[in-house]
């Protein structure tokens, strides 16, 4: 069957990619080993947070095309998909001062508050240092926005094809690429390959891609002890002197997923782990150091009601995307951790690229 693009992977970015490219006039056919709405990967779940605290221009750039992006996809969607509640970020001051530097330069609203007059406005929540509070963040309706994602995309004609496992992938020439399912073979002039955690074991032959490294990761949910407490999201650096608890120097972040309680995770500190060959289990100590942390920094929260979940993380070694093409392959990789809040800008690099665009540098596979 002859397509112009086949997108492998039916996450956030495969759906956003497939969106781009079909109201951009192409024919787009997306195939997902697993199937609609499934929990395997790493685009599950119902909130992500939003969050606009970086320093960095190539993302800031992404993330001010990605809020026009969400707000345009919830107009055709008939539904809000970012809930702006705020952000505050605390821990690691020297780095939220590069970030305010960066958001004043671009006329972004942020701006510190004591860590008292922060616990006396989100009495949920405990701050040791100066907190950089940014008003235009705030949270992503992410299970709401992978369903926009494939109903606008097929409103402009894209197929989406679940519990479709890709067989192979052969590239025939520079402007040819063959995809094997069970049942058909797809020949296009471009493959995007958006596939998470098995990138790798998908394409990891016919590329040079950085490592990438996947890892299950293990946040939870805490029920809020009450209910009309304010709660922002969260990114939260703790220092903690405590050799028992070596993840006191990992950060922390968090959100209230409406209906779910307060969500709050360590990031990228799970174990490696084949995709394949996920236990979905926490590691008790992780978790136990998970609920104290939430015992010290969240008096909102019952942390006896931790309930864990299972996710995965795709990460290069500085935490950079790819988003590369090797000859006619174009490749989207190593989101996880915080790659959801740019999905729609990623779907229109990755577009890009399939055009013969080219991807800021910072995110070459080879740089």
């Amino acid at each position: 069957m002859q397509v112009d693009v086949v997108v492998v992977g039916g996450g956030a970015m495969g759906s956003a990619a497939a969106w781009q490219l079909a109201r951009a006039g192409r024919s787009v056919v997306l195939l997902e080993q697993f199937e609609a709405g499934h929990h395997i990967g790493a685009s599950h779940g119902a909130t992500r947070n939003f969050n606009t605290a970086y320093a960095e221009a190539d993302y800031l750039d992404l993330l001010a095309e990605s809020k026009i992006l969400w707000d345009e996809l919830a107009a055709e969607h008939g539904a809000p998909l970012l809930d702006i509640v705020g952000l505050v970020n605390h821990g690691n001051v020297p780095r939220l001062q590069q970030v305010r530097e960066a958001h004043e330069a671009r006329g972004i609203e942020s701006y510190f508050i004591s860590p008292d007059e922060a616990a006396n406005r989100w009495l949920g929540m405990n701050f040791a240092t100066d907190v950089l509070f940014v008003p235009g963040s705030g949270r992503i309706r992410s299970a709401d926005a992978l369903l926009a994602l494939r109903t606008s995309a097929e409103a402009h004609g894209a197929v989406f094809h679940y519990s479709t496992p890709v067989k192979d992938i052969r590239v025939t020439g520079g402007e040819s690429v063959v995809v094997v399912t069970e049942e058909v073979e797809y020949t296009a002039s471009r493959v995007v390959v958006t596939a998470g955690a098995w990138t790798p074991k998908l394409i990891g032959k016919l590329t040079d891609l950085p490592a990438l490294v996947v890892t299950q990761e293990q946040p939870a949910h805490f029920t809020p002890k009450d209910n009309t407490l304010v709660w922002p999201s969260f990114n939260h650096s703790p220092d903690m002197d405590d050799p028992a608890y070596e993840y006191w120097y990992s950060p922390v972040y968090g959100m209230l997923t409406p209906g779910e309680g307060v969500k709050a995770g360590w990031h990228g500190v799970g174990p490696v782990m084949d995709p394949d060959e996920r236990t979905f289990e926490p590691i008790p100590h992780q978790m136990e150091a998970l609920v104290r942390y939430a015992e010290e920094w969240l008096p909102g929260v019952d942390p006896s009601t931790a309930v864990p979940i299972s996710c995965t993380y795709t990460t290069t070694p500085n935490e950079d995307f790819v988003l590369d093409h090797f000859g006619p392959l174009v490749v989207g990789a190593g989101f996880s951790g915080h790659g959801f809040k740019f999905t729609p800008a990623i779907g229109r690099v990755l577009k890009d690229i399939v055009d013969g665009g080219t991807a800021p540098e910072r995110f070459h596979a080879e740089r």
